[in-house]
């Protein structure tokens, strides 16, 4: 596995060994000592899986009281990947970065917790992976807008159109009004 850091070094982009023949490929997913080695040491106590069809966008949610870190992956199709930094005394607070995810190149994000965690389908559908460091907790959880004008993400938008959200994503905070994380857990 090869590990990157991005423009927010916490948040790291792993590329996996793939071993394929005629047959198929092979490929290790994770392994906990050399994810605490290059990410930190975090256990996983849940694992969730999505279905999207292209042009939803999902985020950006994070939970405030029982902070949640994501190791995220695509198995099936494309999504254009993103954290944004919520720590009050983070260097890097209130910067985001992306990454295109896809089952094709079989990458994976590290997003620590303390930051506000979206996708973008890029493809027909997509199925979309993650272990989480703490449970979901329904009460606990925030959204900020997928286009809050402060953070400016630069979603690559099919046709410039605008995409579908739930309604409690449609409905989440402006980014300086939303409850941000007091340092990093």
């Amino acid at each position: 596995m090869h590990y990157e850091r991005l423009a927010v070094p916490e948040v790291v982009l792993l590329t996996p060994k793939v071993f394929g023949d005629e047959r198929g490929f092979f490929l290790e997913t994770f392994r906990q000592d050399e994810f605490e080695q290059h990410c930190g040491n975090y256990t996983f106590v849940q694992d969730n899986h999505s279905k999207s069809a292209k042009g939803i966008l999902r985020g950006l949610h994070y939970q405030l009281h029982q902070p949640q870190g994501k190791l995220v992956r695509v198995t099936r199709g494309e999504v254009f990947d993103v954290a944004v930094d919520l720590r009050k005394e983070s260097p890097t607070f209130g910067q985001w970065v992306g990454a295109f995810l896809s089952a094709e190149n079989k990458q994976l994000l590290w997003v620590p917790p303390g930051f506000a965690h979206g996708f973008y389908v890029t493809s027909e559908e997509a199925e979309f992976q993650y272990k989480c460091t703490d449970y979901y907790a329904p009460g606990d959880e925030c959204s900020i807008r997928w286009d809050d004008s402060v953070l400016n993400i630069d979603w690559p938008l099919i046709e410039n159109k605008e995409p579908r959200v739930s309604v409690k994503d449609r409905q989440g905070y402006e980014f300086n009004g939303a409850p941000k994380f007091k340092g990093s857990k």
